[in-house]
């Protein structure tokens, strides 16, 4: 058969922020919306998950919330521990709404991007940044401070760990141990150029 080129692979989309980007953002942002984008960036949750999510769901004792396999993507229930960031933000949402974890003016909210929105992008000087990528930020964060791959896999519910693999480059530090596998043949190249070991070898 011919040769047949393949169409290089879309890898997908990755917009994160820095950490001082996102405290720009959290600066601009009305109060109910940064107490979602906190959330979001604290547990990696998607934003349907997040303006849904019901105090039901949360256990503040052993510090976790579950997402229902028919509210997951990926249809497979999801537990999600909740760290301290999570945990602030949660305990300043109590008694503000019976059923629902994030209010507006005591209603729930049915989307996070919206006008107020995109007008505190603007105002922090951020671009091109969508709700979902504060998913990418939360992702990208966990990758470039050492978790590992499948370790972020099962904390952002995803079936497929291709999914995954569009952070691996943002970090380094699982190829360290491997990096020094070359060190053998290196010190075996430099012994064949030094003059001394040439010598040697003739007398």
């Amino acid at each position: 058969m011919p040769p047949i080129k393949l169409l290089p692979e879309n890898s997908g989309r990755i917009r994160w922020l820095t950490q001082t980007e996102a405290n720009h953002l959290f600066h601009e942002l009305p109060e109910h919306l940064e107490a979602m984008a906190r959330f979001s960036l604290a547990t990696g949750l998607r934003e349907s998950n997040v303006t849904g999510l019901q105090w039901s769901q949360i256990d503040m004792q052993r510090r976790c919330a579950w997402i229902d396999a028919e509210q997951s993507k990926s249809k497979k229930a999801i537990a999600v521990p909740l760290n301290d960031d999570a945990m602030l933000v949660l305990r300043k949402q109590i008694g503000k709404h019976e059923t629902n974890v994030f209010t507006y003016k005591g209603k729930s909210v049915g989307i996070a991007n919206t006008k107020a929105w995109r007008a505190a992008l603007v105002r922090a000087g951020i671009s091109d940044f969508r709700w979902h990528d504060l998913r990418h930020t939360w992702a990208s964060w966990h990758v470039q401070n050492g978790t590992p791959l499948h370790v972020l896999k099962e904390l952002g519910g995803w079936a497929d760990l291709k999914m995954v693999l569009r952070y691996a480059h943002l970090s380094s530090d699982h190829l360290a141990d491997f990096a020094g596998n070359t060190k053998i043949v290196t010190n075996l190249l430099h012994s064949q150029k030094n003059p001394a070991n040439e010598n040697r070898r003739r007398a």
